[in-house]
């Protein structure tokens, strides 16, 4: 990155859990687990640092028993813009010893990178 900032450094990270509890749906359950991480924050001091949005970079690692399962592109178009997602191994798939129906549990951590800015220093509070 150019300007007045330096590499890009992580500013959130966010998890979140997700399910499918009747049709053994990974993308379902993975999408519901980075809606439940986006839940928890807020990217307002975008706005009070001056950061332009297309110098943000988002990164979302979702953890499912099926990764070849998920859809990782339906869940960066649903994001928008241009985030990177990773599926990995992960999560957890309980069935239900009564009817032998699986339960998908996905696990998702959503990351956002900001430009480090330069020429900031830091001073102790007295």
């Amino acid at each position: 990155m150019s300007g007045r900032h330096g590499a890009d450094g992580r500013a959130i990270i966010e998890m979140g859990m997700g399910n499918s509890l009747h049709r053994r749906d990974y993308t379902k359950a993975a999408l519901r687990a980075v809606e439940d991480a986006m839940r928890h924050s807020s990217l307002a001091f975008l706005a009070v640092l001056e950061i332009p949005r297309d110098q943000v970079r988002v990164r979302v690692s979702i953890g499912v028993q099926a990764p070849g399962a998920v859809n990782a592109q339906a869940i960066a178009d649903h994001l928008g813009g241009a985030p990177e997602v990773v599926v990995e191994l992960g999560g957890l798939d309980v069935t239900d010893a009564a009817t032998g129906e699986v339960h998908v549990v996905a696990a998702a951590a959503v990351e956002v990178f900001v430009p480090r800015p330069t020429g900031w220093t830091l001073r102790s509070a007295s």
